[in-house]
């Protein structure tokens, strides 16, 4: 299930309107898959091109599939899909009814070697590797341009993909082991101890057994949008209990794709000898810098001093008064969206610390105060040494030479000579600097439609509210503030959602979820005081207290240790909460659920948790973390993560969570994991801005893994001002 995305998650569907992949790249199945028809190739599609499909067919069903290209080789899909299957035989007739269910299924596929004029490029790949199982599939496939016009396909697939036609498997020769698959048990309908009722696991005892079938196929491009396709398809979808009920009547499948624009391909297809398909495929990919650039304003131009100017060696106090020189500085920023916090200049050093409201690229905030800095500073300062803040933390001090600021104004390569010439250490104290008040109101508020969007829920693909959101903001310093958002649903009462699911051993701390903020009473969000603190140069503090998120209240504890040049970072955190009413008003629970599915009344529930996570910065956008603890249903366990950032402030990336919850106790999907997607808003609307929107699709949410959804952690806000993500983002200085 994905979790709820609450005010800007329709803005995806703005980016899908607006994105476009730079070429057409390979077209796609009913899979999501680059492929043929429902066959794969060995095609890859663009680096980082993320591909979203939907595609029906009467007895196929509906599959909704996300395919992204994780490396030049490597790319993974997540689908999830509804459709009817067998159930069991009647006694007498033998006939086998039918029933609606739900599927969720992860791929892989890797590609070994790029086409050359005489060796096809050759791709391995596993279907529904981590799933329920139903289309379990292992292949080797080979692709072959023949001109600029037709790409020919063969391959040997597993599982699913061995079944038309199928042959004795070559592996037996090495072992009996590989003689036969093991048959495929419906996950949700398997017997209690069999192993096989939760799905979620890796396929382990089925990987290239049983028989093996061939498969292929041509595809040719009629013209630059238009494409032909025809496969003979390995799966012929047997009739057997717990089967998905295709109407199927021939192994060969012919359709078209047709590329409507570069980012959006439809396509239409005769399945199984006895049905058309219809497929709708949008690719978009994050690395292509943003299609409404241009917007924002243009920096103020350098100020370059004269010769006369930079020989001074000493300022001129009387000319420049220390106060106008403050003054016009704050003015200049708040152009700019900066606020001035702190200025220290001497004779030589000028030490700006400032916290940027506007722009998502602290180095671009930088570039932006800098240029400002050089309008009004005395001529005689050498050095700038600028000090970036966030939530009252001073995140780094970068330390730029004036004259390397004027000299890469109107030099090719100026602004990588100017980083090179840098020196970024831990930033100073407050002694000496001159602080400045917070020029804005210490009361904020705002109000505006949200949208909140429920995707994958156990029997449903799709959930929705929509309604209104206060947002309320006080600030009592710099450090600390105070944040609440009350929300007011147009839709009414609403019943629960369809994913609750009791645990023998374990509260239901999430799969609860489905019944929180549905009366249509307004509801409260979260309202919290958060309060930042800087122990030591390297080491931060943060507590949240309050009502944290949807579900749970109480007091999230964090301290991070991240030194302002180190790839590495450990955080600890821990967690006191509890429990909130189903209504998502002030009040705490006041029911227990039993491990029977009943409810007591005046039960509550509450934990502490705690967590040792370590953060690693792997490089070319490559960002990893582990973390091991207790999650709030008292399991014990680790979560990792691997997030691939762009340039353009695009994130995505996946997770799981292994805990020593059983699978049986877990429920179906075993474990958790997700994949998700940030897009950040000055993506796509062209002006600067460090709001962004966040989508998480899960399979499944369960009980096991789970964590409080507190904001603020420490380690995203202080990283944007320290050297890995100066590095990273260094090009937008000079923008």
């Amino acid at each position: 299930m994905m979790r709820r995305l609450v005010g800007q998650t329709a803005l995806l569907t703005i980016v899908a309107s607006m994105t476009a992949a730079q070429d057409n790249g390979p077209s796609y199945t009913v899979f999501g898959t680059p492929g043929l028809l429902e066959m794969p190739t060995a095609e890859s599609a663009a680096p980082d091109d993320i591909a979203a499909t939907i595609a029906r067919s009467p007895s196929g069903g509906t599959r909704t599939s996300f395919t992204y290209q994780i490396t030049p080789r490597l790319s993974g899909s997540f689908r999830y899909g509804n459709f009817d299957q067998y159930g069991t035989a009647d006694a007498v007739t033998g006939e086998r009814n039918t029933f609606e269910t739900f599927d969720r299924s992860f791929d892989l596929q890797y590609r070994f070697n790029t086409e050359s004029r005489y060796i096809p490029a050759i791709a391995f790949g596993m279907r529904d590797f981590l799933g329920t199982g139903r289309f379990s599939s292992e292949y080797i496939v080979g692709s072959k341009s023949i001109g600029d016009k037709i790409v020919v396909t063969a391959g040997l697939g597993w599982g699913a993909m061995g079944q038309q036609n199928g042959f004795s498997n070559p592996l037996s020769a090495v072992s009996d082991y590989f003689d036969t698959r093991p048959a495929y048990v419906d996950r949700e309908f398997a017997e209690e101890g069999s192993g096989d009722g939760n799905g979620g696991t890796l396929s382990t005892n089925q990987f290239f057994r049983g028989d093996i079938a061939v498969f292929g196929g041509i595809e040719y491009q009629y013209s630059d949008k238009l494409g032909l396709k025809a496969e003979y398809s390995s799966i012929n979808y047997p009739e057997g209990t717990f089967t998905p009920a295709i109407d199927y009547n021939s192994p060969i499948n012919v359709g078209l794709s047709y590329r409507y624009t570069p980012n959006v391909e439809l396509g239409a297809a005769w399945m199984y000898g006895s049905e058309l398909s219809l497929r709708g495929t949008y690719i978009l990919n994050p690395a292509d810098r943003e299609t409404a650039s241009g917007l924002d304003s243009a920096p103020a131009p350098v100020r370059v001093r004269t010769a006369d100017q930079r020989a001074a060696a000493t300022w001129n106090r009387t000319a420049q008064p220390e106060p106008a020189v403050r003054k016009g500085l704050t003015d200049l920023l708040a152009i700019e969206g900066i606020k001035l916090i702190g200025l220290e200049i001497t004779d030589r050093t000028a030490r700006l610390r400032y916290e940027n409201t506007r722009f998502r690229s602290e180095a671009q905030a930088m570039g932006r105060a800098a240029r400002m800095m050089t309008q009004v500073i005395p001529p005689s300062v050498q050095t700038f040494v600028m000090e970036p803040v966030q939530n009252g933390l001073p995140l780094s001090a970068v330390s730029l030479p004036r004259a390397g600021i004027e000299a890469a104004e109107n030099r090719v390569g100026g602004t990588d000579a100017l980083l090179a010439s840098a020196g970024v250490t831990a930033a100073g104290t407050v002694a000496g600097l001159v602080t400045q008040p917070d020029p804005d109101p210490r009361f904020q508020w705002g109000i505006a439609p949200y949208f909140s969007l429920i995707l994958f829920n156990k029997n449903e693909p799709l959930d929705f509210d929509t309604g209104l959101a206060l947002d309320l903001e006080y600030s009592v310093s710099r450090n600390l503030k105070l944040a609440t958002r009350v929300q007011q649903t147009a839709l009414g009462a609403q019943d629960p959602l369809d994913f609750t699911e009791n645990v023998n051993d374990y509260a239901n701390v999430r799969t609860d979820s489905a019944y929180f903020g549905r009366d249509g009473t307004p509801t409260l969000e979260y309202l919290t005081a958060t309060y930042y603190t800087r122990l030591t140069p390297d080491i931060y503090g943060r507590v949240t207290a309050g009502y944290l998120e949807q579900m749970y209240g109480g007091v999230s504890t964090e301290v991070l240790w991240k030194p302002v040049a180190s790839r590495l970072a450990v955080g600890a955190e821990v967690n006191y909460a509890m429990l909130r009413d189903q209504d998502m008003g002030f009040g705490f629970a006041q029911y227990e659920t039993q491990e029977d599915g009943s409810r007591v009344e005046n039960g509550d529930y509450s934990v502490t948790t705690a967590h040792l996570t370590g953060y690693y910065d792997i490089g070319r956008g490559y960002h990893a973390s582990l973390g091991v603890g207790k999650y709030l249903a008292g399991d014990v366990g680790a979560t990792f993560a691997l997030d691939r950032e762009y340039e353009n402030g695009w994130k995505v990336g996946g997770y799981f969570t292994l805990t020593d919850m059983p699978f049986d106790d877990f429920g179906e999907g075993s474990f958790d994991k997700g994949i998700r997607i940030t897009i950040p808003y000055d993506y796509f609307i062209g002006t600067p801005s460090r709001k962004s929107v966040t989508t998480t699709v899960q399979s499944l949410t369960r009980d096991g893994g789970a964590k409080l959804d507190v904001q603020g952690r420490l380690y995203e806000v202080v990283r944007d001002g320290q050297l890995g993500d100066l590095t990273d983002t260094w090009g937008r200085f000079g923008r």
